[in-house]
């Protein structure tokens, strides 16, 4: 299957996700909430939060960063994009009190802000080439790159996870995380760091643009 086919399957997987289950973690594909905390707690740590700042929520799914930034006390302008129209939806429906939070399927009306933070968007490459899914987030990272002047961060699925339980789920892309790390290092920043101690299968990648 070829990578606009595999796209197209991947947009009817998350509608039917939301569709199913609502604003809720099953909704955007997490297990649960335990899951869905722990990863957004290591792709906050890009963010200096001692003044206020803006950020983008690429792939936002019904807004959860959004919840989990607010409980932080953080002071933050919000702007969450998606690709499917009903994800975007139901952000607005659930947030439609927050004078910080808005939300778009549209990515060109996006303006570049200070943070970016990408969760979950490359595991599901469904029947697209192991190559050819590589050249897509290799091109998608440096649009998140374009889009923050101080630095993004994004999780993946490892090559470290086991044999067997990749070789039971050949539609989920599981990147070699050194092979990212070395992609952001010499593109990106020289300050990047990859977290991969949180007793997950997965790795997040911090990308920090504005130290010295």
């Amino acid at each position: 299957m070829d990578l606009e086919n595999a796209i197209k399957k991947y947009k009817a997987y998350f509608t039917d996700k939301i569709e199913t289950y609502g604003a809720v973690p099953k909704g955007a594909d997490y297990n649960g909430y335990g899951a869905q905390e722990v990863r957004f707690e290591q792709l906050i740590k890009v963010i200096d939060s001692s003044t206020a700042f803006s950020v983008i929520d690429y792939g936002c799914g019904y807004g959860a960063m959004f919840d989990f930034l607010q409980r932080q006390n953080w002071k933050f302008e919000y702007y969450g994009f998606d690709m499917l129209e009903k994800m975007v939806i139901a952000g607005q429906a659930a947030h439609k009190e927050f004078s910080n939070a808005q939300f778009t399927h549209n990515e060109n009306t996006l303006s570049v802000v200070d943070y970016l933070l990408a969760g979950s968007i490359f595991n599901n490459k469904f029947d697209a080439d192991q190559s050819e899914w590589q050249d897509m987030v290799i091109e998608t990272l440096n649009r998140l790159n374009a889009l923050c002047n101080k630095g993004f961060a994004f999780n993946m699925l490892t090559s470290y996870s086991d044999a067997d339980r990749m070789a039971l789920r050949p539609d989920l892309y599981f990147a070699d995380p050194l092979l990212m790390f070395d992609f952001c290092k010499r593109n990106f920043s020289r300050n990047v760091a990859l977290l991969h101690d949180y007793n997950l299968y997965d790795f997040t990648i911090l990308v920090r643009k504005d130290a010295k």
